[in-house]
């Protein structure tokens, strides 16, 4: 009897060159499991693309609320970018794979787990790494660290000579993945950083030049960090994060032209969209500056930082990454009430909020006659708040070089 291997199955190219790729290299079976992320409206073609390319059976399972509430929601709270730019769409999916991989495996009797990354890739650390908390002793294969294809041109001349359906042409053979946080794009003419990105390659946004002349709002509610509705509509998280991706979308907003630190030490021209990712961090930041004090934010930052490290490093089953949930947790739990976006031609603005837990006084921040900040204790506060450093400036005067 044949060995058996689980593979991450896309539908892409590197995946389904991987089927026949693996049986004629390594005489395996090959069960191909297709994971529903909101990558695919349906995925009935790829089921049976996997089976034409020579899987003994394809599997796919559908995670959408799971990926939504335990994964995308979590980052959220975290408002984790990174870099300070990318929503880590792509990332944030990975460890939800590489879960279901093992678990699979294990349940298909399979000694192996295979994925379709590449050797100077983030997501074969992310994918082993996962699998390997899981499932500690499955091979894993990865061929396309292996195979002699040097470019994707050759992976698509592979597949043509298989018969294996690919969703590409040589025109325009971008590498995709989407989800429901969002897309990410590269290869081709991308690979050089002076080209910017045709229009064929967005889908989830327009153009500014497309986009509607005049503003749309939208109303955010949250409850402890996490958003619950959209212009007063109570919605499930799936539902949530789709409708506003739909509404950012729209007006162009999301993309992404980043050139990022990859985990293998190279630099990568990437580029993204994430209307629903950069609609939603606008607003829970902005509700976080009203009911957060200024140390709360502060060590948000570090704590975003690091979290958005840790997804884009794979280490999301860490007891760093619990420890974090656990500070979250506490710390999100008065971030609670509702921000009204400006969305207008690429830009996603704050222009409202309002919260019951609010640190803002009326009565102390205005102008006007209602002010009831005592001003006669400005004066002793500049005092004593500047005199540390006023005495390290007499007492250690800047030395004059000679």
């Amino acid at each position: 009897m044949k060995e058996k291997v689980v593979l991450a199955y896309s539908g892409g190219v590197d995946t389904s060159v991987a089927i026949k790729w693996i049986q004629e290299n390594y005489n395996m079976d090959v069960i191909a499991l297709t994971v529903d992320v909101g990558n695919e409206p349906d995925f009935t073609l790829i089921k049976q693309k996997a089976l034409n390319a020579g899987a003994i059976k394809a599997i796919v399972k559908d995670v959408k609320n799971e990926f939504a509430e335990d994964y995308i929601f979590l980052a959220l709270k975290a408002n984790a970018m990174y870099q300070g730019v990318y929503p880590l769409a792509t990332a944030i999916a990975r460890p939800l794979i590489a879960k279901l991989l093992a678990q699979t495996a294990q349940e298909e009797g399979a000694s192996a787990v295979a994925h379709g990354c590449t050797g100077k890739g983030n997501d074969q650390v992310r994918f082993e790494v996962g699998v390997r908390t899981f499932y500690p002793n499955a091979k894993i294969l990865a061929p396309a660290r292996e195979w002699e294809f040097k470019s994707r041109e050759q992976s698509i001349a592979y597949a043509k000579k298989h018969n294996i359906p690919l969703p590409v042409v040589l025109e325009k053979p971008f590498s995709i993945d989407e989800n429901l946080w969002g897309k990410a794009i590269e290869c081709s003419m991308l690979e050089n950083p002076m080209n910017e990105a045709p229009e064929e390659a967005f889908t989830l946004t327009v153009s500014i030049d497309q986009a509607p002349a005049q503003a749309e709002y939208v109303t955010i509610d949250f409850e402890e960090g996490l958003p619950t509705a959209v212009n007063s509509k109570k919605m499930k998280p799936v539902e949530l994060i789709s409708t506003v991706s739909t509404l950012a979308g729209r007006h162009g907003i999301g993309r992404i032209d980043h050139v990022e630190d990859r985990l293998v030490g190279i630099k990568s021209r990437e580029v993204y969209e994430s209307p629903a990712g950069i609609a939603l961090i606008t607003a829970h930041k902005a509700l976080e500056f009203l009911t957060l004090s200024r140390a709360q934010l502060s060590f948000n930052q570090t704590v975003s930082n690091k979290y958005a490290d840790i997804i884009y490093e794979g280490l999301w089953y860490s007891g760093l990454k619990k420890n974090l949930d656990a500070y979250l947790k506490d710390n999100q739990k008065y971030v609670t009430g509702s921000v009204r976006l400006k969305l207008h031609k690429g830009n996603c603005t704050a222009v409202g909020r309002t919260s019951p837990y609010s640190l803002y006084n009326y009565d102390l921040a205005t102008y006007e006659a209602a002010d009831k900040f005592d001003h006669s204790q400005a004066e002793g506060f500049i005092q004593l708040f500047g005199m540390a450093s006023q005495l390290q400036a007499q007492i250690q005067p800047e030395i004059k070089k000679k």
